[in-house]
């Protein structure tokens, strides 16, 4: 289903994705540094429902005066705590990169990289917007890159069968994962984008940006999108793959290209041995993963999977399987082989 490299896996089960309410404003709020009980899941936003849903699934074992808590700040704000050893465990939206794994290693932080789940970065307008149905690369380029801020203003100069009426912009801020990823893939740099439109590293204020405004368009991560899809309408993607909406299905049949992506836990390995609250918890999420996924709305690894990703775990893989550069344009199937594969060269044993 997914492809030939991918096929060593299995078929990939289809979940019913639970809606999810993620407008309480929590997600975007940084609190005030954790109690020494409590163990903090920082960083990406679109990794925050995953993070939530594990920690309430985990709840009835965690041990008595243990509490986890998380918290969403952007993937390089959660590296950045990561690596300056003020929280045990990063979620993020992409790969570390180079810069932080030098960071990790300067301050003697060694960490395992866990792929938890997928997702779909997604390109919403508001449902008022009768006449986007899909929109290109090439045209979210026009658009999103630098050379576009303060001149490409209007719908008709994205498309000139779209009105001659002024577009506003809804994005990720610059400490957000997604907009690494959406600038690399989509502008080839992870720095060319505009800056002129409405940034926030908190997703519920690009939702409410998107749905507030019959002119907007925006893009953020497939669980904000599922979980508010009343409000909000997704465009498909004329990319790799042809036109493509973003599913579930599309997503782990490698079709929707080049903007799906991995999902990771980044725990600490020194936390991980000391810590048996710490790894009882990384342990029932990964041994739960379908389910955690499912409830957090985000796009589930197949059950067999996650029993790698779990074995990743036991064997006490330590690296990123990245080399610190982005997986644009990658299926899903060559993803996963490279973050459980790629441990086999000899930098990694």
């Amino acid at each position: 289903m997914i492809d030939v490299i991918a096929l060593r896996f299995g078929p990939v089960a289809l979940f019913a994705l639970a809606p999810l309410l993620v407008a309480s404003g929590e997600a975007g709020a940084q609190s005030p540094k954790p109690a020494a009980n409590t163990i903090l899941i920082s960083g990406s936003s679109t990794v925050y429902p995953f993070s939530k849903a594990a920690i309430a699934a985990y709840a009835p074992k965690a041990p008595k005066g243990v509490r986890f808590k998380a918290e969403a700040v952007g993937t390089s704000a959660g590296f950045r705590q990561f690596c300056g050893k003020s929280i045990l465990i990063a979620a993020a939206s992409r790969p570390i990169n180079s810069k932080e794994m030098a960071k990790c290693q300067a301050n003697g932080v060694r960490f395992l990289e866990l792929p938890v789940a997928f997702d779909a970065i997604t390109i919403v307008v508001n449902p008022a917007n009768r006449f986007a149905k899909e929109i290109s690369t090439a045209q979210l380029r026009t658009l999103w890159e630098r050379k576009a801020q303060g001149k490409v203003m209007r719908w008709s100069q994205v498309n000139p069968s779209w009105p001659n009426t002024p577009i506003r912009l809804c994005g990720p801020g610059k400490d957000s994962g997604t907009y690494d990823t959406f600038n690399k893939a989509i502008n080839g740099s992870e720095t060319n984008s505009r800056q002129d439109y409405t940034a926030s590293e908190d997703d519920n204020v690009l939702v409410k940006c998107v749905a507030s405004d019959p002119n907007a368009l925006g893009y953020f991560g497939f669980d904000y999108y599922q979980a508010n899809r009343n409000s909000l309408r997704a465009l498909a993607v004329k990319g790799l793959r042809g036109s493509v909406i973003p599913s579930v299905s599309s997503v782990q049949a490698s079709r929707y290209l080049p903007l799906s992506r991995p999902l990771f836990f980044y725990v600490n390995d020194q936390a991980l041995k000391s810590n048996p609250a710490l790894r009882s918890m990384i342990t029932a999420t990964l041994e739960q993963g379908a389910k955690v996924a499912e409830r957090a709305g985000v796009i589930p690894l197949q059950d067999s999977t996650y029993r790698l990703v779990t074995n990743k775990l036991y064997r006490n893989v330590l690296g990123s399987a990245f080399g610190g550069k982005l997986p644009i344009g990658l299926t899903v199937g060559q993803v996963l082989e490279r973050s459980f594969d790629e441990h086999k060269r000899p930098q990694f044993r």
